[in-house]
Formats: C-alpha cells, sequence, structure tokens
C-alpha cells in the first residue's frame, strides 16, 4: 500500500501521527512544509508506487499555506483525498478547504482516534476510487453489468452490420436513444449523420413539415425549401423518438417511405429517395394502441422487425453504484469543479430507490449532488429528498439521522399515519405538515389495498370507528399535502413550476402551502 503522506511544520503532530498511524499498520512518510511535498510529487511521477495513498495536511505552514498545496495537488491528482487541519477553526477556512476540494476538515486540536478513523476511511475511500477509475478509463457509451443489460449489449452487437429497422421499447428515461446511438455508431452507417427527433414533442401541424420537408409557398410562411429529418439524415440513421405519439394521418406517410424508400416535400411534387435506417422508440405498448385504432397495424410490423426492451432502473439495481460514479464525474467536468465521491450507506439508499424516472433521474439526482452536497464526500443524509423521503417513512430517515430538510418539527414528533399506495403501486411518503398528528391506524389493511383509493377508505374507516369527527378536514389536509409536496420534490421545490405541472395557480400553491404548513 502507498504511504499517508503528513505535512506539518509541528513536529510533535508528526510524530504522533506517524506512531498512531503505524500501529494501524499504515505507512507513512512526513514532510515540514509544502515545497518538500512538491518536489516528491515530482519525483513520484514516474512511480505510482512513491505517490500517496491520503495527504494530510496543515492549514498555516511557513513558506506556503496548506490551500496553496490542496490547489496545485488537485491540480497534479484530482483523486488524491487531502486532509486539512488547522487550528484556526473558523467557517472561512472549513469552506476555503471544501472549495478546494478537500476529503475532510480536522480542527486542531484533534481527538487521536478520530483523526485515524478519518484517515483510514480516507485511505478505502481512495482505493475504491482507484478501481472506479480504472473501469472508467475503459467504460463504454452505455454502462450495465444486470443480465437485462448485457441482453442489450449482446443484441446490439449481433445488430452490428446489419440495416434492419428497430423498434426500443422502454419507459421514459430508460436510455433509448443511448441504444439507438449505439446502433448507429457499431452499424455499416457509423460515418453517416445520426438525426434524432421527438415527435411528442413537435406539434402535429409542424412534424409533417420537420420529417419530410417542404417547398418554398407550400404554406404561409414557407419562404424557401427545407429539408427535413429523412434528407438531413440521408446515409445514416433516423431516430423516430416516441413513435407512439405520432398523429394517425403521418402515420400513413411513414409507413410509405419504409415500404418503398420514397417520399415527398410538403408542396412538392417530385419524389424524393431516402437512404435512411429508421430506428424508432416508445414507452408506450404499442399492440395496446393498435386495438384501440391508435395506431397503424402495418406500421407497427414494419418497425416491428428487431424488438429491443430496455429494462427499466429499478430491475438493474446492481447497476446504481456504476452509473452514479459516472454521473457524477460526467457532472463535475460540465460544471468545472472536482468530483464529489459517494459515500457506502449513500449508494446502498440510491439502489434502493425504486427511480420512476428512471436513467435520466438517476443523472439528475447526481447533477443536483454536485451542486447542492456540502461535502466531498457524499452521505446519505445528503441525498435529495425524493430519495429521502422514499423507501419509508422520513421519520425513519429523521430516526437514522437522515431527515430531509422538509420534516417538520410536529412531523418529527408524532409517529405519520401509514403511506397510502398509489396507482402504480407505490407507497407515497406520508405528507408533514403542521396540523394535528393522526394516529397509524390499521396498517395491515393499507398494506392489502391494491390501490390508493382502497387505501383511503381504510383510513376514513378507522378515523370513523374512532369516533373522530373531523375525518374531511384530516384526509383532505393530507391528499392536499401529499400531492404539493410530490409536486415540488418533482420540480426540485420551484413552486410555480410545481403549480404549473398540478394545473392550480401560483397563487393557490402559494396559499395551500402557508394553510396546510408544509416546510
Amino acid at each position: 500500500m502507498k504511504p499517508i503522506w503528513i505535512v506539518d511544520d509541528d513536529q510533535s503532530i508528526r510524530f504522533v501521527l506517524e506512531k498512531a498511524l503505524l500501529r494501524e499498520d499504515l505507512p507513512t512518510r512526513s514532510f515540514t512544509n509544502t515545497r518538500e511535498v512538491l518536489a516528491a510529487l515530482e519525483q513520484a511521477a514516474d512511480d505510482e508506487q512513491l505517490a500517496p495513498q491520503v495527504l494530510v495536511s496543515d492549514i498555516r505552514m511557513p513558506g506556503g499555506s496548506g490551500l496553496d498545496l490542496l490547489d496545485k495537488i488537485k491540480a497534479m491528482h484530482p483523486g488524491l483525498p487531502v486532509i486539512i487541519m488547522t487550528a484556526f477553526s473558523d467557517l472561512d477556512s472549513a469552506v476555503s478547504a471544501f472549495q478546494g476540494g478537500a476529503f475532510e476538515y480536522l480542527p486542531k486540536p484533534f481527538d487521536l482516534p478520530r483523526a485515524v478513523e478519518l484517515i483510514r476511511r480516507a485511505v478505502d475511500e481512495s482505493q475504491r476510487e482507484e478501481v472506479a477509475e480504472e473501469r472508467m478509463v475503459a467504460a463504454p457509451e452505455m454502462l450495465g453489468q444486470a443480465p437485462a443489460m448485457q441482453d442489450v449489449f449482446r443484441a446490439i452487437g449481433r445488430l452490428s452490420q446489419s440495416n434492419v429497422t428497430v423498434l426500443i421499447t422502454g419507459e421514459s428515461g430508460s436510455g433509448k436513444e443511448l441504444v439507438a446511438r449505439a446502433l448507429h455508431k457499431h452499424s455499416p452507417r457509423a460515418n453517416g449523420p445520426f438525426v434524432a427527433i421527438n415527435t411528442a414533442a413537435i406539434p402535429k401541424d409542424l412534424l409533417e413539415s420537420e420529417l419530410f420537408g417542404h417547398e418554398r409557398g407550400a404554406f404561409t410562411g414557407a419562404q424557401t425549401m427545407r429539408r427535413g429529418r429523412f434528407e438531413q439524415a440521408e446515409g445514416g440513421t433516423l431516430f423516430l423518438d416516441e413513435i407512439g405519439d405520432m398523429p394517425f394521418d403521418l402515420q400513413t406517410r411513414l409507413l410509405r417511405v419504409l415500404s418503398d424508400g420514397h417520399f415527398y416535400r410538403v408542396g412538392g411534387h417530385n419524389s424524393v429517395k431516402a437512404n435512411v435506417r429508421v430506428i424508432a422508440a416508445t414507452h408506450q405498448d404499442l399492440e395496446q394502441r393498435v386495438k384501440l385504432g391508435g395506431f397503424r397495424e402495418d406500421l407497427f410490423h414494419r418497425l416491428n422487425v428487431i424488438r429491443l426492451r430496455l429494462p427499466a432502473l429499478r430491475e438493474r439495481g446492481e447497476d446504481v453504484p456504476a452509473l452514479t460514479r459516472h454521473f457524477l464525474q460526467v457532472s463535475a467536468r460540465q460544471l468545472g469543479v472536482e468530483p464529489k465521491r459517494i459515500s457506502d450507506a449513500a449508494l446502498a439508499r440510491l439502489a434502493a430507490f425504486n427511480f420512476p424516472g428512471n436513467v435520466r433521474q438517476l443523472e439528475n439526482i447526481c447533477h443536483w449532488l454536485t451542486v447542492m452536497a456540502p461535502a466531498q464526500l457524499i452521505e446519505a443524509k445528503d441525498l435529495p429528498p425524493e430519495v429521502m423521503m422514499a423507501g419509508g417513512t422520513a421519520v425513519d430517515a429523521h430516526a437514522a439521522g437522515e431527515a430531509p430538510a422538509t420534516v417538520s418539527s410536529v412531523a418529527a414528533a408524532h409517529p405519520p399515519a401509514p403511506s397510502l399506495p398509489t396507482a402504480a403501486g407505490e407507497a407515497m411518503p406520508s405528507a408533514h405538515v403542521h396540523a394535528e398528528p393522526v394516529e397509524a391506524h390499521a396498517p395491515a389493511a393499507v398494506a392489502s389495498t391494491g390501490n390508493w383509493e382502497g387505501g383511503l377508505e381504510a383510513e376514513a374507516q378507522a378515523l370513523l370507528a374512532a369516533g373522530r369527527t373531523d375525518v374531511w378536514d384530516v384526509l383532505s389536509r393530507r391528499f392536499e399535502s401529499r400531492l404539493i409536496l410530490t409536486a415540488l420534490a418533482n420540480t426540485r421545490g420551484r413552486r410555480i413550476e410545481a403549480a404549473q405541472k398540478l394545473g392550480i395557480g401560483r397563487n393557490t400553491i402559494t396559499r395551500k402551502i402557508q394553510e396546510l404548513g408544509i416546510e
């Protein structure tokens, strides 16, 4: 194992730490100033085994500060955990240390066992990050060790030399466009363009022109001829996302292109040849759409030559740690900051989360953590509210020391009523409001109910049986609170956006938040 480097001009501090770490079988190397450290790092550039595993540095020393040393080390060895020690236990020093990418901040005088435990934790993190970085170097454009993802990778490999039409199915946010790009990248058309269009995001009146282009004067505002996505993708791949939402009349035109490879621009009279491979994707059940008359059966069979089903993230929980570390690295690069590390407890909490938004939601959470997590090491308590409030009540999280900021003092002081299942079967956490707490009645009845209406009925029956005369007020407040809290968690606390998603006015949501005492 590589040594722990100790940098301090105080000989007694170096001596105490050296002896304590040697008792833990942790090798050490000591320095008295920053110049010695930088010189040693230059020597270690040619031999990785001479480099430190962890660096522990004082913040104020003759010849250069620990913060200056931290900046230089992070430029040379961005993954090296650095612990900053200081006798000046002020907020500015702590903030500066963390902004500079320090692993942890250790005020003097420190408790020796705590200091050793902190260094041991930094060693474990360093070794884990080394393994993660080795994996990241060879990481493909898609990550996944789960059997379901390995099946997808094998299918991409089998289709690598084919131009056949592919239909990708899977829930929203599961990465369907990534699969489409991989199919293109490993196909004979890899040197051609990859053009993507979300058919659900473009108004019906514009979608035809977007796909097939238009001639000059085809409609009001058509001042020039415009090439559509089919022509833009000439010689390459056209990815039609959310194909299940395509208007019925446009489905007929798409079928014609897939059948004979020709189409007409809007307002045009000359046939245009389409040399394009089509990959389509949808989160909908197209067979059911066909039965309901919303999707052409002949187009479905044209698209459904090869079908790839992309698993939801909850079906591949073993991939969450690798994906989380990958997205934290990506977020850090995008924001130009030091990548944050994540503890095993936080990873376990994420792996247990249901991820209704799939991989896209995990990516957004990692962006949020890169900005909002207070330290370089992300702990379970740093996770966003939607993760903390899932997998049990918020009171459970509070008891474990992981309460999100949305838990009110009243809610933390009283056991909440059982969670009501949603229509999809996922339990929503109890709302936290400054209202009279409701005792937890008949949890077995709620747990056995298959829908939230049944859970509501069980709650009402329990309260009525208890002789309560405020059942309407209690349950309606809980219902409104749950809706608002869920919407606020979905929008990261943005009230106006939450009101829009709920279909209410911004004044209404503000008034309700005040009336219900939601924090």
